[in-house]
């Protein structure tokens, strides 16, 4: 018996696979140059003849314009530019008029992009959303010159961070500035109206009136601020608004653990928990800790203790009065200490509002080298400090500074920045002297 070679056998076995596959190998093109996800994908008979075509909404890789193609078999058949990124594609049925040739519509941004026979029909966009209270307030007064562009920076920082409602885009733009480009866009957009825009996520379709297969259908599109819009395919107006409005949970029928959900459009939504779901306690106690529910160990009164309650409830007057006049003492001495150090410079706390600042300064070592440490503080509530000079003054017979000037870079509100320098002593003889440091703004192009 001759033996067969081995290219027979894998001969024989690419065609027993191609028999046993349950699918057919019609075409693989791995240059096809199409670059999409699930969503942007519809097949549909776009010109009533029964063959099915294939839309696609390429997104246009390389930073190449994002474009719109339409597939007959292996083909591309048309081709045609995008105005942004696509986010979904369906078809639908607009009409009842013959020929029944379906719509194709391409959600893109806020945008839902209509096409009839592959050419632009309509274009719908979603509503503006209320802008922030907040964020409107601060470019209000942008507008009025009453706040500076760092300042508006830090500002819409803190809502962006702590506020639900997300900012309007002409605000993300200004928070991705450098310093410099700051006060140029301000100029150019502080007159400009606030506006707050939701993009599409998702969408599909959904039977108007009938539940045939060539029914009229509407557009139903789910946005990122969490609601879900239904269009009418004729006036492309929205029928509906579905959100959550109320909540229920309980016992439903025949079962526990039933929630029941309306939504603002007049919706019920019904779920129920599953017999075999499990849930595992959070490592976070809830309540008061358990050390409040112990008692204390409280010691019992002493003679002393009895002794000196019936004394202050008899001369309680007098230890007032005492306690009164030590209090105003220690007010007077302050306030003297204070005003002797604001008529010698030697507060560590600015007298003016211009310069809200704190200095606190730190020396170490035995000598006969120190190390100066200058702590600075912005004890402003919101203004940062910009231009900021610092510079030592000190008796040069007695002591050497290799760094006695410094120049400050901006101050954070609430940060503290530390300056360093060393101080060496040149006297032998222990002698010791004041060395003052001294803080002065200047303007930022100086």
């Amino acid at each position: 018996m001759a033996a067969a070679s081995s290219s027979d056998y894998n001969g024989c076995g690419a065609e027993s696979n191609e028999a046993n596959s349950k699918w057919l190998d019609a075409h693989y093109d791995p240059m096809a140059n199409i670059h999409t996800f699930s969503a942007c994908l519809a097949l549909a008979d776009l010109h009533g003849d029964g063959e099915y075509k294939l839309v696609v909404g390429d997104l246009g890789p390389g930073g190449q314009q994002p474009r719109l193609k339409v597939l007959k078999g292996p083909l591309v058949m048309t081709e045609s530019p995008l105005p942004a990124l696509p986010a979904a594609a369906a078809t639908f049925l607009m009409e009842q008029h013959e020929p029944r040739t379906p719509a194709l519509a391409l959600a893109s941004g806020p945008c839902v992009y209509v096409y009839k026979n592959l050419r632009p029909y309509f274009k719908f966009s979603l509503p503006q959303l209320p802008p922030n209270p907040l964020e409107q307030d601060l470019w209000n007064q942008a507008k009025e010159d009453r706040i500076d562009p760092l300042t508006l920076k830090e500002m819409l920082e803190s809502i962006r961070e702590t506020a639900e409602e997300p900012l309007s885009v002409q605000s993300l733009r200004f928070l991705q500035l450098e310093l410099s480009e700051m006060e140029a866009f301000v100029n150019q957009h502080k007159s400009n109206s606030i506006k707050r825009q939701t993009v599409i996520t998702t969408m599909t379709t959904l039977k108007k009136n009938l539940a045939d297969e060539d029914a009229v259908s509407c557009l139903v599109l789910g946005t990122e601020n969490k609601e879900l819009l239904v269009l009418d395919p004729e006036a492309f107006t929205i029928l509906a608004k579905d959100a959550v409005t109320s909540l229920c949970f309980g016992r439903y029928g025949r079962e526990d653990n039933t929630l029941i959900m309306t939504t603002r459009g007049g919706g019920l939504i019904i779920k129920i928990l599953k017999r075999t779901a499990v849930f595992v306690e959070g490592g976070s106690e809830v309540g008061p800790p358990p050390a409040q529910a112990m008692k204390l160990n409280v010691p019992r009164k002493t003679r002393l203790y009895v002794d000196q309650t019936l004394r202050e409830r008899e001369a309680g007057t007098a230890m007032h009065r005492a306690f009164q006049t030590d209090l105003y003492l220690l007010r007077l001495r302050a306030a003297r200490a204070y005003l002797q150090a604001l008529e010698s410079s030697l507060s560590p706390v600015s007298a003016t509002a211009r310069e809200p600042l704190k200095l606190h300064a730190v020396v170490q070592g035995l000598g006969p080298t120190f190390k100066l440490t200058l702590h600075l503080q912005n004890t402003s509530t919101a203004r940062p400090v910009l231009g900021l000079l610092v510079c030592c003054l000190y008796n040069e017979a007695l002591y050497s500074l290799p760094r006695a000037f410094f120049k400050v870079p901006l101050l954070v509100p609430g940060l503290n920045y530390p300056l360093e320098t060393f101080v060496e002593s040149l006297s032998n003889k222990g002698i010791s002297d004041i060395i003052k440091v001294g803080a002065t703004l200047v303007p930022c192009g100086r």
